[in-house]
């Protein structure tokens, strides 16, 4: 699966647009990012694609969790956001 990384110059809306399509397409994203900005950025971009997502009567949840990535030969933690359909009981 490919991971949707945004930066703190990303734009939201456009995030959103990704995340919703991956969402529709494959039932479940992850969306990465490095720094408070970004996940900043990453936050509004999934509540964005929440509404998205309402238009089709999908209902999402967002999972947090850290990974260690390699960044220039430096390894650092990211935020790493797993989106996917909340399950009906």
């Amino acid at each position: 699966m490919e991971i949707i990384k945004v930066s703190a110059q990303s734009r939201s809306p456009a995030v959103a647009g990704a995340i919703a399509g991956v969402v529709r397409d494959i039932n479940h994203a992850e969306v990465q990012a490095v720094g408070a900005s970004a996940v900043n950025q990453a936050i509004k971009a999934i509540a964005i694609a929440k509404g998205y997502l309402a238009q089709d009567g999908i209902d999402i949840i967002c999972i947090p969790s850290f990974t260690e990535i390699e960044i220039q030969g430096q390894e650092r933690t990211a935020v790493r956001l797993t989106v996917e359909p909340r399950e009906r009981p």
